[in-house]
């Protein structure tokens, strides 16, 4: 099914000079949801998450460089020092060219943990935050640093080793469909995601991936030295952390870990139960209720 078309598109550019296009879908004048996605995924990819969202609320969703829509730009850049000055930039921009209205940012795994940089180091631009399951890693001398770091190493070893051109988006669809790590995913995201995360080959031979599987692979090593285990008051303002299903076994490290963060450091917090990881293509449902009933408290739904 393809993705719909959105009601306007326009691009924001980065502090160095990329355009990244912002697609517009929804309600205008209701509460702006600007939506992006994980490492080595795509936004497209979680159709099944977003889309829903648009009967009730303006959504703008966006991927990060060198990932989905994104025209690719190499290694320069690829970082979540710059990573963070984009989500910044494109808060900026989506305000420049729609005007002031409450605006919630809500991301992913890499973008979950961009954003959080952006928000303690820099001062957030959103009028509140949804982080589902970003993958903190905690101090060295915490007793789930170990478990963490042996996650984002198998990661780095899996994406640097992937395989990154296909046939068909079929084939990949295949793979999702046939991966354990995958097999909670729900039936429509495997087809959008492997549409998401491949491009045509220059050579018109099939597809390859759109994220190269080195570049995928560097922000799982990123994350060992990126030290972001902050307090909730930091981020300056509502946030709200959505996680993977802490009590799963056996689940994804990150489970734990995000537990553990928001325990110790005040956040707001909620686990979806049955998920891992990618919880919001697992149970897009739970987790739009787990969001909406924190914007409803903000009375931002």
């Amino acid at each position: 099914m393809p993705v719909p078309a959105p009601n306007e598109t326009f691009t924001a550019t980065m502090t160095d000079g990329l355009a990244v296009p912002i697609r517009r879908y929804g309600r205008p004048g209701g509460t702006r949801l600007v939506v992006s996605h994980g490492n080595g995924f795509a936004v497209d990819g979680y159709r099944v998450f977003w889309e829903p969202l648009t009967e009730r609320f303006d959504v703008l969703v966006f991927d990060m460089r060198n990932h989905g829509r994104t025209e690719p730009t190499g290694a320069d850049g690829h970082h979540y020092e710059q990573m963070a000055k984009d989500i910044e930039s494109v808060a900026s921009e989506v305000e420049a060219a729609l005007g002031k209205a409450p605006t919630v940012g809500v991301f992913h795994s890499m973008s979950s943990r961009a954003a959080m940089k952006q928000a303690v180091e820099r001062g957030s631009p959103w009028d509140a935050l949804v982080l589902f399951d970003p993958p903190n890693v905690p101090p060295r001398d915490h007793p789930l640093y170990e478990a963490m770091r042996v996650f984002e190493l198998r990661l780095l070893e899996f994406a640097a080793n992937r395989p990154d051109r296909f046939a068909s988006v079929g084939e990949l669809a295949g793979l999702f469909r046939g991966n354990k790590a995958s097999s909670r995913w729900d039936e429509q995201a495997k087809d959008d995601m492997a549409e998401a995360v491949l491009r045509p080959r220059p050579n018109g031979e099939g597809y390859e991936l759109v994220c190269r599987r080195e570049l995928e692979a560097s922000i799982y090593l990123a994350a060992l030295t990126l030290d972001l285990w902050p307090k909730a008051s930091e981020f300056g303002g509502p946030m709200k952390m959505i996680g993977a299903d802490h009590e799963l076994v056996p689940n994804t490290a990150t489970a734990k870990a995000n537990h553990a963060l928001a325990t110790e450091n005040g956040y707001e917090y909620e686990a979806v139960p049955k998920t891992g990881h990618l919880l919001q293509i697992e149970q897009p449902e739970a987790c739009r209720a787990a969001m909406l009933s924190f914007l409803e408290k903000l009375k931002l739904a």
